[in-house]
């Protein structure tokens, strides 16, 4: 025989209140309309005994509010992406949302889908995270009059709150020169980018922050000193292999795109002589505990979670959304000493 489910009416029925009541304390505005604590607690703990759940989809066709707040990311084993999807969930739970995250996996046609189901259940905002098409995604939300922004990777529809990734880059690159020593062997006496897709918003702003950093300081540098190989650890490894037998040895400093990238990297790095290491300086622009482990030292870019999510949910609160302004979050550099 299949279950019923319990329905504010029998929680009413055995709180001893009305069904008005007992909606007032399970949609949490219950002080507001005075009604007291032991009977607010009492409604609580008959909805628990009762296995009481909110139908939020019902919920949100009546009241044109579902409490839902959706947010897209591209992927889930990535340190990043995991660290913004916590602070999302964090924040919404302190403003009374539930939060919905749906890896897209750098798929354009997948994340509009993801957006039209998470539209269908009637989610009220959504963070469109790292979208390599933000815009078809944005198209999809205005039609269906869903707020919405950008997170990381900016679009031309709506607000976006990005890492200033030029001025981590440029600031990494200026780190690494001073670290760096030169190298008698002029091939290998300069530092080289490793990673991403140039074409890519966030790594072309790198890739623009190390270039201007060394100009300044160096005043020219080449092509060849830039390697967007794409974003897998296996294309990275790959890449500075090659790069090792081109040199003849390390470069005097490597700016590695991703954490990601970083794991090619070292898997390369165990196939030389330790004693190399030291003659080449390493930065990455993402973060990760664990480089502590590595037998290097390395500075890394740590991108600023907190002031991402934190600012996407101002302009949220403030119901300032209409904007299409790109709001830059600074980063910090972390010295991870081996």
């Amino acid at each position: 025989m299949a279950s019923t489910r319990s329905t504010i009416y029998d929680i009413a029925t055995q709180a001893g209140s009305s069904a008005a009541t007992v909606s007032a304390v399970l949609n949490g505005t219950w002080e507001k309309r005075r009604i007291s604590a032991e009977t607010a607690q009492k409604v609580q703990q008959t909805a628990i005994k009762l296995k009481y759940t909110i139908n939020r989809q019902a919920s949100g066709l009546r009241k044109s509010r579902s409490g839902l707040i959706g947010m897209m990311i591209p992927m889930h084993d990535n340190r990043f992406f995991s660290s913004m999807s916590q602070t999302f969930e964090r924040m919404a739970r302190e403003r009374h949302l539930y939060p919905i995250v749906v890896s897209t996996l750098r798929d354009p046609a997948l994340e509009v889908e993801t957006a039209k189901a998470l539209i269908s259940y009637q989610i009220e905002h959504l963070l469109i995270t790292g979208a390599t098409n933000p815009d078809a995604v944005s198209k999809v939300c205005k039609v269906h009059g869903v707020s919405h922004l950008n997170i990381d990777l900016p679009g031309t529809r709506a607000p976006s709150v990005i890492s200033d990734n030029y001025w981590g880059a440029e600031s990494l690159t200026k780190e690494l020169l001073k670290k760096s020593k030169a190298q008698s062997n002029a091939a290998r006496n300069s530092l080289h980018f490793v990673g991403g897709i140039a074409s890519d918003y966030a790594t072309g702003r790198r890739i623009s922050g190390f270039e201007d950093a060394i100009r300044t300081q160096v005043g020219t540098i080449s092509s060849n000193q830039i390697h967007a190989c794409g974003y897998e650890s296996q294309l990275a490894e790959a890449c500075v292999a090659n790069l090792y037998v081109r040199l003849g040895g390390l470069p005097k400093g490597l700016l590695i795109n991703s954490t990601i990238a970083l794991e090619g990297v070292v898997r390369f790095l165990k196939t030389i002589e330790p004693s190399e290491l030291s003659e080449c300086a390493f930065g990455c622009y993402d973060w990760d505990p664990f480089a502590t482990f590595l037998s290097f030292p390395l500075m890394m870019v740590r991108q600023n979670t907190e002031g991402l999510i934190g600012k996407a949910f101002e302009l949220i609160d403030n119901d300032d959304l209409n904007t299409k302004r790109v709001f830059e979050i600074k980063p910090a550099l972390v010295s991870v000493d081996s």
